[in-house]
C-alpha cells in the first residue's frame, strides 16, 4: 500500500470502521464546540438578516457613489471558494489522480453549502427580496422579458447550473455509500432513510457500470463549468466602464483567484476534520502536499494577474485607470491592497520550501490567511474602485454596520454548521474509492 496516501496496514473491514465512526457514535468535544460558535454566528447572522429586511439595504453602509459593499464582497469570495470542489471532484477524477479520493467528499459538500451562501447576498441586496422572481427568464404580465444581455442574468444562470451539477455530482457519489450505511446503522428509521437514499443500491456489477459511467459523464460536464462560472460572475464588472473594472484579464483572473481561495479553504476545512474525526490514516501529509502545490501554482498566477493589471493600467495611457491603480496603492484603502498582496503573493512563495508543503501548522495558518487575502482582493476591487467617482463631490469612504458585520458571521456561522452537520449524517470520506485505492495498491504490490 502506498504510504504517500493511506497511512498503516489498512483491510476493507477497518476502512468501514474508521470512516463510519463519526456517524454510528456519540461526536467528541471539538464538534460540539464548533457547533456552538456556528450557531452563535448564524444567530448574529439571522439578526443582522432581519434588520436588512425590516429597514431595508440602507442599514448597510451603503451610499449614492459605492453601491456595492460588502455583500457583493462576500457573494464572489463564496463563489471563489466553491470552485475547490468541483475541481478536485471533476478535474483530478478525469486526470485519474487517484490522491483526490480521500478529500473529494468533503470539498463537494464545501462546495455545495458555499453556493448557498453566495446565493444568499444578491438575492439580499435586491432590497425587496419578494420581487426576486423577476430575475428568472419568464414572460411576465407586463409583457416584459428579463434583459438577456446583462451579466447578472448570466449570474443566475451559471450558478443554478453549477449549484444543480454540483449536487448532483456529490449524491452520485454519496449512493455507494449510504446503501452501506444503511446495513450499519441501528436504528430502523435511519436504515430507512439511507435505503431509499441510495435508491436500492445491490452493488451489482451493472449497478457499478453505470455507476461509473455516470460519474464520468457528469465530471465532463461539471469540468467546464469551474471556468464558466467565475468568468460570468467576473464580467459583472469587465463589461463595465469603471476604472479598475474595465479589463478582459479579469476572467482567467478571477477563475484563477477561486480556485486559489476554494483549496485553502479545503485544507482549513480538512486539518480540522482530520484532528476531530481523528482521520489521520487517510487524509495524510501527501494529501495536503499536493494541495499546496496547486495552491502555489494558482497562487502565481494571480500574482502575475496582480502586475499585469498594474502594467496593462500605465501602459493604456487611461489617466483614470493609472489613479484607480495609484490609488489602490497609496489612497484610504491602501492598507487592505498591501496586506492583500502579503497574503496572496508572498505567503504561497514559501510552499516552495517541502518542509513548509508538508507542515499541517503552516497550511492550516497559511490558508486562513490565503482566505483573508483573497476577500480583501474582492473587497479592493468592489469597493476602492467605486468610492471615487469622477467628480470629487461625489468622492465617498465605505464603512461597513453592524448589519454588514452580522451577514459575513452569519454566512460563516451557516457555512461550518451545515458542514458540521454533513460529517455527522454522511460519510466524510468516499468509502468505496478508499478501498478501490487498497485493491489497486495491493494488485501493485504482487
Amino acid at each position: 500500500m502506498s504510504e504517500s496516501l493511506i497511512t498503516g496496514n489498512k483491510s476493507y473491514a477497518d476502512v468501514t470502521a474508521d470512516i463510519l465512526r463519526p456517524l454510528l457514535h456519540k461526536p467528541g468535544r471539538l464538534w460540539y464546540l464548533g457547533m456552538i460558535l456556528s450557531l452563535g454566528g448564524l444567530a448574529f447572522g439571522l439578526i443582522a438578516t432581519y434588520n436588512t429586511l425590516f429597514y431595508g439595504i440602507g442599514d448597510w453602509g451603503l451610499d449614492r457613489t459605492i453601491g456595492w459593499g460588502w455583500a457583493i464582497t462576500n457573494f464572489v469570495w463564496w463563489i471563489g471558494i466553491g470552485h475547490a470542489g468541483t475541481f478536485i471532484s471533476a478535474i483530478l477524477l478525469l486526470f485519474e489522480q487517484r490522491w483526490r479520493n480521500s478529500i473529494n467528499r468533503a470539498a463537494e459538500a464545501m462546495t455545495i453549502i458555499a453556493i448557498l451562501c453566495a446565493a444568499f447576498f444578491p438575492v439580499i441586496h435586491m432590497g425587496r427580496v419578494f420581487l426576486g422572481f423577476f430575475i428568472f427568464p419568464y414572460f411576465n404580465t407586463r409583457n416584459l422579458w428579463v434583459n438577456f444581455n446583462s451579466p447578472l442574468l448570466w449570474d443566475v444562470f451559471a450558478i443554478s447550473t453549477y449549484f444543480i451539477v454540483s449536487l448532483l455530482f456529490w449524491y452520485t457519489g454519496l449512493i455507494p455509500d449510504l446503501a452501506l450505511l444503511a446495513e450499519k446503522v441501528k436504528r430502523k428509521t435511519s436504515r430507512l432513510i439511507y435505503r431509499k437514499l441510495s435508491i436500492n443500491w445491490t452493488g451489482s456489477s451493472r449497478n457499478w457500470y453505470n455507476h461509473g459511467l455516470l460519474t464520468w459523464i457528469m465530471a465532463g460536464i461539471a469540468t467546464p463549468l469551474v471556468i464558466s462560472v467565475h468568468s460570468i460572475v467576473s464580467m459583472d464588472f469587465a463589461t463595465s466602464i469603471v476604472p479598475g473594472w474595465h479589463s478582459t484579464i479579469f476572467p482567467p483572473y478571477f477563475v484563477a483567484g477561486a480556485i486559489f481561495s476554494g483549496f485553502a479553504m479545503v485544507q482549513t476545512l480538512l486539518i480540522i476534520t482530520r484532528k476531530m474525526l481523528h482521520l489521520e490514516d487517510y487524509i495524510t501529509r501527501r494529501h495536503f502536499e499536493n494541495m499546496n502545490k496547486i495552491i502555489l501554482v494558482t497562487g502565481l498566477i494571480v500574482a502575475a494577474a496582480y502586475f499585469s493589471e498594474i502594467i496593462l493600467a500605465f501602459y493604456s495611457g487611461d489617466e483614470f485607470e493609472i489613479y484607480a491603480i495609484l490609488n489602490r496603492m497609496t489612497g484610504p484603502y491602501a492598507p487592505y491592497f498591501w496586506v492583500m498582496l502579503c497574503c496572496n503573493v508572498l505567503i504561497p512563495q514559501l510552499l516552495w520550501v517541502k518542509k513548509l508543503r508538508r507542515s499541517l501548522t503552516f497550511a492550516f495558518f497559511a490558508s486562513i490567511l490565503i482566505n483573508v487575502g483573497m476577500w480583501l482582493e474582492r473587497y479592493v476591487i468592489v469597493v476602492a474602485s467605486l468610492h471615487r467617482d469622477h467628480l470629487p463631490s461625489a468622492w465617498s469612504v465605505f464603512h461597513p454596520t453592524l448589519t454588514d458585520i452580522g451577514l459575513l458571521v452569519g454566512s460563516f456561522g451557516f457555512f461550518f454548521a451545515v458542514f458540521l452537520l454533513f460529517v455527522r449524517i454522511f460519510p466524510i470520506i468516499s468509502i468505496y474509492e478508499v478501498k478501490h485505492l487498497i485493491h489497486e495498491n495491493k494488485n501493485h504490490a504482487i
